[in-house]
């Protein structure tokens, strides 16, 4: 037996942890982690800007595959460190947990809060180069990753920061990085989701001028350049996300305020859509599982409309109050605060946890929306205290039905899925999987192919209902809606419990063509609009069946796209047999469970939601009634150049 001594302990010095275990970092070494070692420094900027210190930035996507990002702050630190013995940018590029966001001297509010994020781009790039604009001079500094005693470190210093000599009117910091082809799956940076999250950040910091530019794409004779610039701040952002939606009212209520320093800033509307969109920030960063924050203004939403619907008669003495689903229904708000001291719950930096955030918020909603409904001259608070009381009305008249869907175990629940649902055996839901699968024959071979003690299959008769811009009780009516609520058992909108849930995974299973596409669609948006926990905590995946099936002799191979099919093709040569798949009854229950339902060999796609901001509109946008918004999003982003040229090969 080897010994284990104090000797196999290996220590990781400086930056080695980060290459090493990237994912600790970084969360992933998928596109997700390639765009987030951009974020670190992009929030570096923004930390400048919504700090007073500067109001441009400029990212920059290179030929080469680099990135750039430049803003016009104070510039990063170019005097010595007084402990360290090296210059403040050689701290921030290479030390861990180092940086001017542990106190509140520098920054009022951060988003950079950990101190890893320059450092961690820097370890996991092929070379970053620095440039510091300070007191008319520009300052330069060089990093790389080379191989050392046999092993390839990240992020060394070229040199030390030197003057370069050349003089400049220009303030703040320049930095370009190549990512690490030898860490990211891929290191191609995606324009659409770069573009989206800068134009978030302008709507977030109203007034800040974030400019996209990309050189990979050439337009004549300039490249792509993108400018976001809202001066209207969080009520343009509102006004964005209604564009597919009736507004009830044409100005967002806009609320701002600072409370025991906590600024915070909120922009309401109400809308013809039928569930409520908040989308709260915290520091810039998006609070996707919400907080306390959130929970401080529905409560004081409620109180506040509640007592207004007492001082105005809407609600007799003898009326119970409203619920805070009544008043939400139809609501997009964006609430944003800064703050010192934040503490998230969890790693994910996706729900706030500082009670105090609660306090401040109640306190500006109680007080700053009652004021503006005193002076309000145009009638809002009729106009939403209308439409509260109408929700309130359909609420009660779905309650039965809603009961029903939580009364899992019931005898008119079991009914509902009768002939329809083919349960497993197995009794533990975090080993359980439900196939909702199209059609009566897909999910005959469904049945016939699956794992009896951990699988289930729920064969849809008919498409679902589009929950889009849908109340409750036309939701409830659908009978395929019923029978999907009714197999997960975990109950829908304000009712959904995780912990009820039968089955962790909930794998929609479709064929590969237009109808199978919709019906993908039509379930994700009910998923999306009242589980969307179920999202969120991971639960929803998209099975890949394949499209081909080419054989020869004995051997035979699936393959699940066109690109994968040319590369099968040279290897199997001439006279192999290739089979395309129509839709998932031509497959036998073999086949099927051979290609998608195995788990040691399917292909499986988890739903995420990385931007919820970005989700609500692509939804609304295509699940919704806005035609010519429908109809603008396909032609900017479909592809009509793609030719077929299938043709099917006999084997001989």
């Amino acid at each position: 037996m080897h010994d284990y001594s104090a000797g196999d302990i290996r220590v990781l010095e400086g930056l080695d942890a980060v290459r090493l275990r990237p994912g600790m970092y970084i969360g992933t070494t998928g596109i997700k982690g390639l765009h987030h070692i951009l974020w670190e420094i992009v929030d570096n900027s923004m930390d400048e800007v919504a700090n007073g210190f500067g109001d441009t930035i400029t990212v920059t996507l290179y030929t080469d595959g680099s990135a750039s990002v430049e803003d016009n702050g104070r510039g990063i630190p170019v005097d010595v460190h007084p402990t360290l013995g090296v210059s403040g940018v050689e701290v921030v590029f290479t030390q861990l947990h180092a940086g001017g966001k542990f106190d509140n001297e520098n920054y009022a509010h951060s988003g950079g809060l950990h101190g890893v994020g320059a450092s961690v781009t820097n370890a996991l790039s092929e070379w970053v180069t620095v440039e510091v604009y300070k007191n008319g001079k520009t300052y330069r500094m060089e990093f790389e990753s080379k191989e050392v005693n046999g092993e390839v470190k990240g992020g060394i210093p070229k040199y030390h920061l030197f003057d370069t000599g050349v003089a400049t009117e220009k303030r703040g910091s320049f930095v370009r990085f190549l990512p690490d082809k030898r860490i990211f799956e891929s290191t191609h940076f995606q324009i659409e989701t770069i573009s989206r999250r800068l134009k978030e950040l302008a709507f977030l910091n109203k007034g800040a001028r974030i400019i996209l530019i990309d050189e990979r794409v050439p337009m004549g004779n300039t490249v792509l350049k993108r400018e976001y610039c809202y001066e209207g701040g969080l009520n343009d952002f509102v006004k964005y996300l209604n564009e597919t939606k009736i507004p009830a009212f044409e100005e967002p209520i806009f609320l701002s305020g600072t409370k025991d320093n906590i600024d915070m800033e909120l922009s309401f509307q109400y809308t013809d859509a039928y569930t409520e969109n908040i989308f709260s920030y915290v520091n810039n960063i998006p609070t996707t599982e919400g907080g306390t924050h959130e929970t401080g203004f529905k409560a004081a939403l409620t109180k506040v409309m509640n007592d207004l619907a007492r001082k105005t008669g809407t609600l007799k003495e003898k009326d119970a109050n409203l619920l805070g689903d009544d008043y939400r229904e139809g609501l997009t708000a964006v609430l944003s605060i800064k703050m010192q001291n934040v503490q998230f719950e969890g790693q994910t930096k996706t729900k706030l946890g500082n009670p105090e955030a609660r306090i401040a918020i109640e306190y500006l909603v109680n007080q700053t929306l009652s004021e503006f409904f005193e002076k309000d001259t145009k009638g809002l608070a009729d106009i939403i205290l209308k439409k509260a009381v109408l929700a309130a009305k359909v609420r009660e008249a779905a309650r039965k039905e809603k009961e029903i869907t939580r009364a899992k175990n019931s005898l008119d629940n079991n009914f509902n899925l009768v002939g329809k649902l083919s349960s497993c055996t197995g009794k533990k839901p975090e080993n359980n999987e439900l196939f909702i699968v199209e059609g009566d024959s897909a999910g005959g071979t469904a049945k016939q192919a699956r794992n009896r003690s951990f699988q289930a299959i729920l064969p849809l008769r008919g498409k679902p209902l589009n929950a889009e811009k849908k109340r409750i009780d036309q939701v409830l009516a659908n009978e395929e809606i019923r029978t999907i609520i009714s197999a997960l058992g975990s109950g829908i909108g304000e009712d959904f419990n995780v912990d009820n849930l039968n089955y962790h995974k909930v794998i929609i299973l479709s064929d590969a063509d237009q109808d199978g596409a919709h019906i993908r669609a039509i379930l994700l948006t009910f998923f999306f609009r009242y589980m969307k926990d179920l999202i969120n905590e991971g639960h929803v995946y998209i099975g890949l069946p394949p499209l081909y099936r080419i054989s020869k002799k004995d051997t035979v191979e699936y393959v699940y796209d066109d690109v994968a099919l040319e590369d099968a093709k040279k290897r199997f040569g001439k006279g192999a047999g290739l089979q395309r798949y129509k839709g998932l009854g031509e497959m036998s229950a073999e086949q099927l469970w051979e290609t998608t339902m195995d788990p040691n060999r399917r292909t499986l796609v988890q739903v995420t939601i990385e931007d919820a901001a970005t989700a609500e509109m692509l939804v609304s946008t295509l699940m919704g009634d806005a035609i010519d918004l429908r109809r603008r999003y396909i032609i900017q982003n479909a592809n009509f150049n793609k030719e077929d040229n299938f043709k099917v090969q006999e084997a001989k």
